[in-house]
């Protein structure tokens, strides 16, 4: 009975837009021709407010030259008109008044050499989402509080996305997220993966594109869905850039800054991003687990308390040329490099109680942890374009090298329970890490008769990786190796894919079929040592992947439009996930590798409706074969957290995606979702059939309020999400931010912060435990104020985006 109450509320939360929306407004109509009182076709009409030309929306001109705006807000306007071989047009301004139609008198162009008109300049305010058929675009300076932040900060402010404690980021509760910088893979997964994100400073951005279900062209990787975080790159001719340095106070402080530049002269086009960021945090984590006998009676309890403090520095830099050979040919080079230095300091505190609840023993640990990582990337493409309209060629190749290590030091002291020292030891641990990664990837796009579409492509990609970890302990000043966990991994990949996609569009209905066929070749060898031998593993498969789009117009003003999709993806493990040995986190916390492993098919179908392109409401249906989620085992007071296939797992999800203007000064964006999960899989010993509701909403209002002024308000409420063995807790946060434009509109200060009322608590419980119960609680740096100042310098700036390159997930699964 809960669960329908559940549904209920959410479905009527989910409704509530489209009762703010459906209103009845006035429309704009008008017809444009020439001076021979010919029509004007695939001209593009402009609807602008009058009081700042302020960008409204955009249509084109039919085939008999007409246009309409429908639903405009009464108030008043300009239109402007632009189409090839004939000169701008600008109107006077225009008063709509509410409950009537307004028409237009016939526009007449004039031809391009009869003369020009005033300069009218057009100013659009880009929104916080748009939406497009195959995915959701988010413009990362559309929301004020994005200033001075980093790409994992970026994220988790966007609808359908979070981010935990630990850096890992989740699509509508899912984990298995594949995430692309510029079309290419970051090769980097966990901690290298979150790392990197950190390292990249939010005014190096430009959009976020989030694909819950891509197409044949992408690799078949990441059933959760995929992320493609887009940077900025200028196409002006002659130099400009942006210029952005940031600071944050939290409990510490945190500086993220940025500089972008480009130079174009004539075929040559010249771009650089740079980034510095500086940051300290620290997390206060309380772990318990209480053990219980077979009757159910108390046993013992464990309760751990750490202090963790953390400091980072890391840079990034991204260069690049393009060349644009001819009307027809151009090639470029992008090279990238990133850099990251990280230092925790970990003080740590374990009290083991016995069934009475008296205490047995303390163990006291100062934990060091030093991670340092370096990477660096060369891309090379080559573009052509033929006479034929849409007849395009694209080619690229990739080179990938990155290398970590980290420096890992635990000592530790266990005391009784009347407080006289039992023992100490000391554990030290060297882990360097090398992989390169090799990628080829061509696409072919050529139009048929009919209007028919036509892509085609291959991809080949080769990852190597070389993993050591070498552990030594030390007890009463004896030092010897950890062979227990000490090992050398080593890793071989080979993908092969090739892919063939065909679309049409007809009057209201358009169709896209694809299907992707990819070769996966794995060779893994761990190399024993003085007490383990040595193992080696080997796998050959082959997978096929279907996709189908289908969309409809449900009128013919597009204000209704339906959206069905399906598709089948896989998640491969990632290299470390696959490596047997034993990784420290502390004294009773372990990571283990599973070279078991196989990879995850998923099928995901999709059902959207779109109003008005305001409003996008999805049913969503998945279902995982063989899902690899974390698995938790307790041997006596250790506890080991490994990868596992845990069995099936399935989701019903429904969202909504809505954007508002209840004034003409506020825009609201709100995100809601209801998803019912359930999980079967066999747990060590134990039978796991758990299956729940789960709840997210968040919304970001923005407010205009005149004289370069603004400000907006984002919140986010997450109620308790299940997850396999785990439940994590609900939590709500609330930030904003305040903008004032200076310098002539070319620079700006922005005043943030973050979790204002410092509730972002991450907690939970962790079930089906044998013959124990686990929960834990984290607090972090989370409440922040901050103070950004973004300058624009040479001409203004516009994206510029290079097509999807040879190197699609690979580095992902590091």
């Amino acid at each position: 009975m809960k669960k329908c109450y559940g549904l209920m509320l959410a479905c009527s939360m989910l409704w509530l837009p489209y009762c703010l929306l459906a209103q009845t407004s006035p429309s704009l109509s008008g017809t444009v021709q020439d001076k021979s009182k010919k029509p004007v076709t695939a001209a593009t009409v402009n609807l602008l407010k009058a009081v700042d030309t302020t960008l409204v929306k955009v249509v084109l001109t039919a085939d008999d030259g007409s246009f309409r705006f429908d639903n405009s807000k009464a108030g008043t306007y300009r239109i402007s008109i632009t189409a090839i071989g004939f000169a701008p047009y600008i109107s006077e301004v225009i008063t709509v008044a509410e409950g009537k139609l307004q028409h237009l008198l016939t526009v007449e162009l004039l031809a391009a050499d009869a003369g020009q008109l005033n300069a009218v300049t057009v100013t659009g305010r880009k929104p916080f989402v748009e939406r497009k058929i195959d995915r959701t675009v988010i413009n990362v300076d559309a929301l004020i509080s994005n200033a001075g932040t980093n790409a994992l900060e970026v994220l988790d402010k966007a609808p359908g996305l979070l981010v935990d404690q630990d850096g890992n980021v989740s699509m509508n509760g899912k984990s298995g997220v594949v995430i692309f910088i510029d079309d290419k893979p970051t090769y980097l997964n966990g901690a290298d993966l979150a790392s990197y994100l950190r390292s990249l400073p939010s005014g190096t951005l430009e959009s976020i594109e989030i694909m819950t279900n891509p197409p044949a062209k992408y690799d078949a990787a990441g059933n959760a869905g995929v992320i493609n975080i887009k940077t900025k790159k200028l196409k002006q001719k002659g130099f400009n850039g942006n210029l952005s340095p940031g600071y944050m106070q939290g409990v510490y402080p945190k500086s993220f800054n940025s500089l972008n530049l480009n130079f174009r002269n004539n075929a040559f086009n010249y771009f650089a991003n740079a980034g510095y960021n500086y940051s300290e945090n620290f997390s206060d984590l309380l772990i318990q687990r209480h053990y219980v006998n077979d009757d159910g009676s108390p046993h013992s309890l464990f309760s751990q308390n750490s202090w963790i403090k953390r400091k980072n520095r890391s840079g990034s830099l991204r260069l690049g040329v393009d060349y644009t050979i001819d009307k027809f040919n151009a090639i470029g080079l992008v090279l990238n490099g990133n850099t990251n230095k990280g230092r925790s300091i970990i003080n740590n505190k374990s009290y083991l109680y016995n069934a009475a609840g008296a205490l047995d023993s303390l163990i006291t640990a100062d934990n060091m942890d030093e991670r340092n990582s370096s990477r660096g990337s060369a891309g090379l493409y080559y573009r052509r374009k033929y006479k034929q309209t849409g007849r395009e060629l694209g080619i690229d190749l990739d080179y990938v090298y990155n290398e970590s290590g980290a420096a890992q030091l635990y000592k530790n002291a266990s005391y009784r329970a009347d407080n006289t020292l039992k023992g100490k030891d000391d554990l030290t641990g060297r882990l360097p890490s090398y992989i390169n990664i090799y990628s080829f990837k061509a696409d072919y796009a050529h139009p048929l008769a009919n209007g028919i579409k036509t892509e085609a492509g291959i991809k080949g990609s080769l990852i190597e990786t070389n993993n050591l970890a070498e552990y030594y302990v030390t007890i009463e000043n004896v030092t010897n190796p950890d062979y227990d966990k000490t090992n050398h991994f080593t890793y071989r990949e080979n993908i092969n894919a090739a892919y063939l996609n065909f679309s049409k569009e007809w009057k209201r209905f358009s169709m896209q079929v694809g299907l992707r066929g990819e070769n996966t070749i794995m060779r893994g060898h761990q190399l024993g040592n003085a007490v383990k031998p040595d193992s080696a593993f080997k796998r050959d498969y082959i997978n096929l992947f279907p996709t189908l789009y289908l969309s409809y117009k449900l009128d013919s003003a597009s204000n209704n439009q339906l959206v069905f999709s399906y598709g089948k993806r896989i998640q491969r493990p990632n290299f470390g996930n696959l490596n047997p040995f034993v990784s420290p986190l502390d004294k009773f916390t372990y990571y283990v590798g599973n070279p078991f492993l196989q990879p995850t098919i998923a099928h995901k179908v999709e059902l959207s409706h779109i109003y008005k392109n305001k409003i996008t409401t999805t049913l969503n249906y998945e279902y995982y074969d063989g899902d690899i989620n974390e698995t938790i085992e307790l041997q006596g007071y250790q506890y080991y957290s490994r990868p596992a296939n845990v069995g099936k797992s399935q989701f019903l999800t429904l969202s909504v995606n809505a954007s508002m203007e209840p004034a003409p000064w506020v825009t609201i964006n709100w995100y809601g979702l209801a998803q019912y999960a359930r999980f079967k899989a066999k747990l060590y010993t134990t039978n796991l059939d758990t299956s729940g509701m789960n709840y997210i909403t968040n919304f970001n209002s923005q407010f205009r309020l005149g004289k370069g002024w603004s400000a907006e308000l984002l919140g986010l409420y997450r109620a308790d999400l299940l997850t396999t063995q785990f439940v994590l807790g609900d939590f709500w946060t609330l930030s904003g931010g305040i903008q004032k434009k200076i310098l002539n509109g070319k620079g700006s200060i922005k005043l943030t912060i973050q979790d204002m009322f410092y509730t972002r608590l991450n907690y939970g419980i962790i079930n089906n435990l044998q013959n124990a119960k686990g929960n834990y609680r984290n607090q972090g740096d989370t409440r922040v104020l901050g103070i950004n100042f973004t300058y624009n310098f040479g001409k203004t700036f516009e994206t510029r985006r290079r097509s999807n390159s040879s190197a699609e997930q690979e580095t992902q699964r590091i």
